[in-house]
């Protein structure tokens, strides 16, 4: 029951923010600064919160009327198989995208883009990179 609850509170928190979002946008039309960047930001976040709660709710109608799909949906989901295809693909994905976010640092550097956003690129790549070696090391310890 609590899950319903909070999907269900998801999903009102998502219809609240795009319409604050836009009585912002229509109210401060012509703003600048925050201003001009938060409606777009709340519509954009309720969009997201509405769509996962709404989501979460329609596939918990769908299941409840099916226990036997629920059952098999959840052994699917807990299958050491469809877990390792799942961790396989990731990996395959991390690994492209440390090339594509290395390609995408040096274009920027030589289109001379401001140096914060490519700061901000430089510091989102370093981070990802860390986090990858900080695991390897530890899952290393423990295998």
């Amino acid at each position: 029951m609590k899950e319903r609850n909070s999907n269900l509170l998801l999903t009102l928190l998502g219809v609240a923010l795009v319409a604050v979002g836009f009585f912002l946008l229509r109210g401060y039309g012509a703003a600048q600064g925050l201003m001009a960047v938060l409606p777009f930001l709340a519509i954009g976040l309720g969009c997201g919160t509405f769509g996962h709660g709404m989501g979460a709710l329609l596939s918990r109608k769908a299941l409840a009327a099916d226990p036997a799909l629920q059952k098999q949906l959840e052994i699917d989901q807990q299958d050491e198989r469809n877990q390792a295809i799942a961790n396989l693909a990731k990996g395959k994905a991390f690994d492209k995208m440390i090339f594509v976010f290395g390609a995408l640092m040096v274009s920027f550097a030589l289109m001379g883009v401001d140096l914060v956003p490519l700061l901000l690129l430089v510091f989102a790549y370093l981070l990802v990179v860390g986090y990858s070696v900080y695991y390897r090391v530890r899952l290393e310890k423990e295998m």
